[in-house]
């Protein structure tokens, strides 16, 4: 690289890192966001206003962090200013994609996890290049790496996972045993002994977190701060339990101000700890420049340099700060990240994200085993004190049914205070980990110990915790493997390796916001089915016909778009049906979720009501079961690359399927309001694809008998006949239902419920 395309490189790099913060951002806004919005601590207007301050106050505190980008994780001494601009746009490019990515799916990473491992990739690479360019053995290449660092911010990343998860449970359980969840009572009693202890933890954190690298606080006054940290945080308990008392008085809900507080102290810690994962190689690129441009030979001399110490350019922390918040308020995929977490940590039962997977299974199995044996240990009198402290019903009565926060104040409080204690242990002990992986974990383990993971719903909440902490670990391994990857290409491709890797990160980029689109459309129509508040139950069976109504049109899209990829054997798309036929299952959920809450309601006196609603559970269940036994035939079927289907044996389906959306076009009509003469005709149309299903049976029996229809084909082509009389069946049912419930047409007896 010449001096003027290292320029260029050092300008994309300012470009890069604009971006990097705004995807970094979106990603982390979880660490701090999320308790404050999973137990409505306050309006989102005053949370993010709140959270912006303190991001533009910890960014003044971020200076000593960006050593870790110069010096942290390789020496520098060893390489020239062109092979560390090579290492940092590597970097840089393959931050941005990876992020992205993640945010997209809505997975909470660690950005100090992929920028270490970044690094390490990269210069690993460079390393390796540069040995054998001068002859030397492979082994010499570890002489690159700051390997005492590097191994000591993984180990502390992986025990930070366990130390977080368990104190958060403990500290938890015994907050909830002093207070319950009915804690408005006991909280004027302790409320503010115990919120002068949180709020003086928090102050610690933040003095403790941010006076080592703070652009204003001279050494010698951080020296004083670490070496009387006692006396600071006895003072701060003394004058907090005192203002919390007196706000008490005032009957102002003292848990919201502790929340709040937190949420401004670790949006400053993530500014100050996390700004370095975004601007701290571009400013690296920036001072190499600097540096090789007042030597002689800029292009050879090596980079002794950035292994002392940089002065930090205070406005461009600033600049970046700015840029942070702005993503704040605006960023869609931060929205997404946060409700993964709160999602996973919800103390209600509902329509769960994740799947069970098998290791999940395993673990609730292992651990309900355990709890059943420490059950036995511990004596009956205490195992009911116990149960009384912890009676979630009380949850539920204090908060009600409408706009329920997804967890309380109290939980919010030990999240953010638990967090802020980690983290301040970790770095008085000089222990590096990852903020994203503490609170995460914290929240995750106060969950635990709140119930949250009851029996209907362990398996998921656990399956979606090991997605997210195998996305921490795929995280590392993705960011070593493509940066060092990217480094390659760019020392040997140069303009043309960047300009390459350019071109892939804005393809890269066009996917994944295409895909967070959708996924976010798809969320947004969940939000549409789920009725929070059920009072009235005429009112929900009425809205629940009308979800219907969404349900059956997307059904009837989907197993069309499923049986033409099935004849064309279109792998792609029914891969996408695979999948949206998990959604329309949680759709369906969803409603039958509201019909049960509406049954809570009805009157013992009216057991007809309640028998129209067992019946609608039913059809809707077996609609979506024959849906998704189409769909998922067909996957296997193209995936396991077996023959298509004869030409006659498409030409049949396709009759079978026209009638069949006919009448679900006829239905959807109907119980949208837009029609209310065409019951008899669904019932007309309902006998020909019996009549017409019969025929068909007759043909295939020709073709089986003279051997041009193998086993394969017959099993896929009854069972898809099966089942598309499954749907014309269910749908005629739902009728019936809807006109004796609802009214809206006249009701028939004709047909047979059963």
């Amino acid at each position: 690289m010449g001096v003027d395309l290292l320029f260029v490189a050092v300008v994309l790099l300012a470009a890069i890192a604009v971006f990097d913060l705004t995807v970094g951002v979106s990603n982390d806004a979880v660490n701090f966001l999320n308790s404050s919005f999973g137990s409505n601590a306050g309006s989102r207007r005053v949370i993010l206003i709140i959270a912006s301050l303190g991001i533009l106050a910890g960014v003044t505190f971020s200076g000593g962090m960006m050593e870790v980008a110069r010096k942290g994780i390789f020496h520098p001494s060893y390489f020239t200013m062109p092979e560390l601009i090579t290492i940092f746009l590597a970097v840089m490019l393959t931050d941005i994609i990876l992020l992205d990515l993640f945010n997209t799916y809505g997975l909470p990473t660690s950005t100090t996890v992929s920028i270490v491992f970044e690094l390490l990739g990269a210069a690993a690479a460079m390393a390796v290049l540069k040995v054998v360019q001068l002859g030397e053995h492979l082994s010499e290449a570890i002489n690159y790496i700051n390997t005492a660092k590097a191994l000591l911010i993984i180990g502390g990343i992986l025990l930070s996972i366990v130390v977080a998860f368990v104190f958060g449970a403990f500290i938890q359980f015994l907050s909830r045993l002093l207070f319950t969840f009915d804690f408005s009572k006991r909280l004027s009693r302790y409320g503010a002994l115990w919120g002068g202890a949180a709020m003086a933890m928090i102050t610690y954190f933040i003095l403790i977190k941010g006076a080592k690298g703070a652009t204003f606080i001279t050494p010698e006054r951080a020296k004083w701060i670490a070496s009387n940290s006692a006396m600071i945080l006895l003072g701060c308990f003394g004058v907090s339990t005192v203002l919390l008392q007196l706000l008490l008085l005032l009957r102002v809900n003292i848990l919201k101000v502790v929340v709040l507080v937190g949420t401004f102290a670790l949006a400053m810690a993530f500014a100050a700890n996390d700004l370095v994962n975004f601007i701290g190689v571009p400013m690296a690129g920036y001072q190499a420049f600097q540096e090789a441009n007042l030597t002689s030979e800029p292009l050879t001399v090596t980079m002794d340099a950035l292994a002392e110490k940089v002065p930090v350019e205070a406005h461009f922390l600033l600049l970046a700060g700015a840029v942070m918040v702005v993503t704040l308020w605006i960023s869609r995929k931060a929205q997404t990240v946060t409700e993964t977490e709160i999602s996973l940590g919800r103390q209600d039962e509902g329509s769960e994200r994740f799947e069970s997977i098998f290791l999940a299974r395993v673990i609730v199995r292992m651990a309900i085993s355990l709890f059943d044996t420490v059950r036995r240990i511990i004596p009956a009198p205490a195992r009911s004190a116990i149960a009384r402290r912890l009676d979630t019903t009380h949850y539920q009565a204090t908060t009600g049914e409408e706009n329920r926060p997804s967890f309380d104040l109290l939980r919010a409080s030990v999240n953010l205070t638990v967090a802020s204690a980690v983290i301040s242990y970790a770095t008085a002990s000089k222990l590096p980990l990852s903020t994203t992986y503490v609170t995460f974990m914290v929240a995750m383990g106060t969950s635990f110990a709140d119930k949250a993971w009851g029996r209907d719903s362990a398996v998921y909440r656990v399956t979606g915790v090991l997605t997210v902490i195998g996305g921490w670990f795929a995280t590392a391994l993705t960011a070593f493997t493509v940066s060092s990857l990217f480094a390659v290409a760019i020392y040997f491709g140069q303009i043309y390796g960047i300009a390459a890797i350019i071109l892939l990160a804005i393809y890269a980029f066009w996917t994944n916001h295409h895909s967070h689109k959708q996924r976010a459309s798809l969320a947004e129509m969940e939000k549409v089915f789920n009725l929070k508040k059920v009072t009235d139950v005429s009112e929900t069976l009425s809205m629940s016909f009308e979800h219907m109504t969404i349900l059956l049109h997307e059904i009837r899209i989907s197993i069309e778009t499923t049986l033409e990829a099935l004849f064309t054997s279109n792998l792609y798309l029914l891969q996408g049906e695979k999948t949206k036929s998990k959604q329309l299952q949680a759709w369906a959920n969803i409603i039958v979720a509201n019909i049960f809450k509406a049954m809570r309601l009805i009157q013992r006196e009216d057991p007809h009501m309640s028998s129209k609603y067992g019946q609608t559970v039913r059809r809707i269940q077996r609609l979506v079961d024959s849906h998704r036994d189409i769909t998922l035939r067909a996957y296997i079927h193209v995936s396991n690359q077996h023959k298509e289907l004869l030409d006659v044996q498409v030409k049949e389906l396709r009759l079978m399927a026209n009638l069949l959306f006919e009448i679900l076009s006829d239905v959807d009509d109907i119980l949208a309001g837009k029609s209310s003469s065409n019951f008899e005709s669904v019932h007309e149309k309902d006998k020909q694809i019996r009549e017409l299903a019969e025929k068909l049976h007759e043909k295939q029996l020709d073709r089986i008998r003279d051997g041009s229809s193998k086993t394969r084909h017959s099993i896929l082509f009854y069972a898809i006949i099966g089942n598309l009389m499954a749907q014309s069946k269910q749908n005629l049912k739902l009728l019936q239902i809807y006109a004796e419930v609802v009214g809206h047409i006249e009701s028939s007896e004709e047909f047979d419920m059963e």
